[in-house]
């Protein structure tokens, strides 16, 4: 029996509520990075703690419980398991607002962490059952975007609260008593989310689209992955290199502060503008490239474009941080924008690419596990580290230019051999 969609109308919605969801969790997500220098100054904490406040807490979790929730959405109502997720991960940034110390900040992450990992799964399970697949284009597209507008609205957002916050000699809230401005805005950017919980709980669910051929277990999975390590395992390294200089610039906050006097809101102002124009032009312009290289018979064009995001993203990553000016960081820092975003949108064509479609759901999350633990853990904790090992927390601008330097020297020996394998499993 032919699968039945549901009506254009009520796909949208879905749609549009996903992707909102997701335009929420990339706020909470980078929103402790806006919010790191006056953090730092209230609990007391280093540089290496705030490493791993912006990374591995929220990572280990997020990243390791994406395979078991995958599981979980193909067998329970996926719209209640996202609204949960949602939910949760809303208050948990909300209590991170009313934390008092580290340790409760911590565990406030780590309840972030495991919310947002109920949304991919879920999600993408939903639109692919709510579009037939010569329409589904678009409304991926349209969630991926997600990703940028989120970054840049927790730097709008997130730097329009706060600076409002300070103005105020007295923030006594209901509850909650007396909050510090970094406090009131995790209340404020958190709790919003629980309407769109509540959304996702009420709205219908498409129906399931069945395979006569059935799914293929993960051991099957694994053992067709081992004879073919070697393409993907070049593929995945080489966007580990990207997510951990990307995620490594949570610092960068701190670092416009600390080397070139920016106040929170010049900073949040100008990023985020750049996320929410650049980022997403890049990235349909990405997606239009490696369609355009498909069509002429490059079956290995999708890695050409990750690889030239990489060779663009990597002397900018290195440069911004020794800048004479803010300024001219910012401006450099638009360059490596532009790289990190065409292997953000290139990476998954390249890996679907050279994937059995009954083992795309499979690969992918542990693809994205592996590259978002990588990005997650090492990229903030790296540059605490540096900081406070090698340079006595004085320099933060050189520990952030030493890590692309550290991760980008191996990516590039990787390049020749990365496009052999890729060729040769791309040919059959």
């Amino acid at each position: 029996m032919p699968h039945q969609y549901p009506s254009p109308a009520r796909a949208w919605y879905l749609v549009i509520l996903l992707t909102v969801a997701y335009v929420f969790s990339f706020v909470d997500k980078y929103l402790p990075a806006l919010l790191l220098e006056p953090i730092k100054a209230d609990l007391g904490v280093s540089d290496t703690e705030m490493g791993l406040l912006l990374g591995p807490a929220f990572a280990l979790l997020y990243a390791t419980l994406g395979l078991p929730l995958g599981w979980l959405a193909d067998r329970v109502r996926r719209n209640s398991l996202v609204a949960a997720g949602v939910a949760l991960w809303s208050l948990a940034t909300a209590s991170s607002g009313l934390a008092g110390n580290f340790t409760q900040l911590l565990v406030a992450r780590v309840g972030v962490g495991i919310g947002d990992a109920a949304l991919a799964p879920g999600a993408l399970s939903l639109i692919s059952d709510s579009f037939p697949p010569d329409k589904r284009g678009r409304p991926v597209a349209l969630y991926i975007t997600a990703q940028s507008f989120g970054a840049g609205l927790a730097m709008l957002g997130g730097g329009a609260v706060l600076a409002w916050a300070a103005t105020q000699s007295v923030l006594d809230l209901p509850l909650a008593g007396v909050v510090t401005p970094w406090q009131f805005t995790f209340l404020a950017v958190g709790l919003p989310g629980v309407l769109v919980a509540l959304l996702l709980l009420v709205a219908r669910e498409p129906a399931r689209e069945t395979s006569w051929r059935g799914g293929v277990s993960m051991k099957h999975t694994l053992a067709w992955l081992s004879v073919r390590w070697r393409a993907f395992g070049s593929l995945t390294a080489l966007v580990c290199v990207m997510t951990i200089v990307a995620y490594s610039q949570n610092w960068y906050a701190a670092l416009f502060q600390r080397n070139w006097g920016w106040d929170i809101g010049r900073y949040a102002t100008w990023s985020g503008l750049a996320l929410i124009l650049v980022g997403p032009l890049v990235v349909n312009i990405t997606g239009w490239w490696c369609d355009q290289l498909l069509s002429r018979g490059r079956a290995d064009g999708p890695l050409s474009v990750v690889i030239a995001g990489t060779l663009l993203l990597l002397p900018p990553g290195v440069l911004i941080p020794l800048m004479p000016t803010g300024e001219l960081a910012m401006a450099v820092w638009v360059l490596n924008l532009c790289g990190l975003s065409m292997v953000s949108a290139a990476a998954p064509v390249a890996l679907l690419a050279i994937t059995p479609g009954e083992m795309r759901g499979q690969i992918s999350a542990l693809f994205y596990m592996v590259i978002m633990l990588m990005g997650l853990v090492l990229g903030p904790l790296a540059v605490g580290v540096f900081n406070d090992q090698f340079f006595a927390g004085e320099r933060l601008d050189l520990a952030c230019a030493l890590v692309p330097v550290v991760v980008g020297l191996p990516g590039l020996a990787l390049l020749r051999s990365a496009r052999r394998h890729y060729a040769a499993a791309a040919a059959g």
